[in-house]
């Protein structure tokens, strides 16, 4: 992932990973999905 990626770019390398099963436990999955559900929320407002 660049450095310069936008939010849409971010969700979708944690989807991504989430998806591909690229995490290294069910707590680093768990930490994955928060983020990602984070992110959502933020930018929703």
């Amino acid at each position: 992932m660049k450095k310069t990626a936008t939010i849409e770019e971010l969700i979708l390398a944690l989807d991504n990973r989430l998806s591909e099963g690229h995490y290294k436990d069910s707590v680093h999955k768990i930490k994955l999905m928060t983020t990602r559900d984070m992110i959502l929320e933020i930018v929703s407002k």
